[in-house]
């Protein structure tokens, strides 16, 4: 049974930063993404990056703020997020699967994290 457990979301100040976490068990390598979701709003496509670490892609609205990564040895992925704005203020899930942008690509969700910024 696979199982990913995000971590790392809270109340921020617009300008700051946070780390995300999404630790997996139970699961093949496989490509790993990030999503968010805002109230009111579809869920969208944050970034994604391979399973051997060579290879990412980031929505327009997060390039150049956000980095992912991921610790295979942990069997955990990262989504650094800087110079946060209230616009970011959303549900973040993580996810494995297929290397893509669409929700479908993925096999597997996590429960999500709020991260919510203040202005």
């Amino acid at each position: 049974q696979v199982q990913l457990v995000e971590s790392g979301g809270r109340l921020v100040q617009a300008g700051d930063s946070l780390r995300l976490s999404c630790v997996s068990s139970g699961s093949s390598p496989s490509s790993t993404g990030w999503f968010r979701q805002a109230p009111g709003k579809a869920r969208e496509f944050v970034a994604t990056i391979r399973w051997n670490g060579i290879g990412t892609e980031y929505a327009d609205s997060v390039k150049g703020r956000f980095t992912i990564s991921r610790d295979n040895k942990k069997n955990t992925a990262y989504l650094q997020m800087d110079n946060l704005g209230v616009e970011d203020t959303a549900v973040y899930y993580c996810a494995t699967g297929a290397f893509g942008r669409n929700a479908g690509d993925y096999d597997y969700w996590g429960q999500g994290t709020q991260v919510t910024v203040s202005s």
